[in-house]
């Protein structure tokens, strides 16, 4: 049982281990569904899933679980478990990977780069090395998502990584926290 104590409000909730989330819950990422075997953590208000074109090894995204286009158009309940979510899930994915520091970026509307319409916060691992110069992450990310906006069509299949692919990785990161 979690309790979460937000904005004077407590939330109550149990955390399903992915057995239960993979038959009960249903995602959205955006307009795009999500398969519930490429989330591996979950709260009532945010999930954190495996990136469908990681930048890095653990590049993970963490969004709330309602479809909200701008970070400002979040709840105070929202932003906080959201931020709460990500430092979980960032510390756990870390030690891990036997990271030393952790990249969190938030792309919020079109001219900063967002190409899905849906609040998301990225995760990424980060070791000694990873890229020359360690603000080159952030054109890397921009580029990634300009990319992925031309090739992302609703009409059409995702044809980057395979979903058994990512449904073993988010299956390794699901024993990374207590179910």
């Amino acid at each position: 049982m979690l309790k979460l104590q937000v904005t004077g409000k407590t939330i109550l909730s149990s955390i399903r281990c992915q057995r239960k989330m993979s038959t009960c819950s249903s995602y959205a990422f955006g307009p795009y569904k999500i398969d519930p075997r490429e989330v591996f953590y979950a709260t009532p208000l945010s999930y954190a899933m495996v990136n469908l074109r990681p930048l890095l090894p653990a590049h993970v995204l963490v969004c709330p679980r309602r479809l909200v286009p701008r970070f400002t158009d979040l709840t105070a309940d929202e932003t906080s478990d959201l931020w709460l979510t990500a430092q979980k899930v960032g510390s756990k994915l870390e030690n891990f990977h036997n990271a030393s520091s952790l990249t969190l970026a938030i792309q919020d509307g079109p001219q900063a780069g967002q190409t899905v319409p849906h609040v998301h916060i990225h995760i990424l691992p980060r070791k000694g090395g990873d890229f020359e110069k360690n603000d080159e992450i952030y054109d890397a990310l921009d580029d990634k998502e300009k990319e992925l906006k031309q090739k992302l069509d609703l009409d059409k299949d995702r044809v980057d990584r395979g979903i058994q692919e990512m449904a073993d990785e988010a299956s390794q990161y699901r024993s990374l926290f207590d179910c």
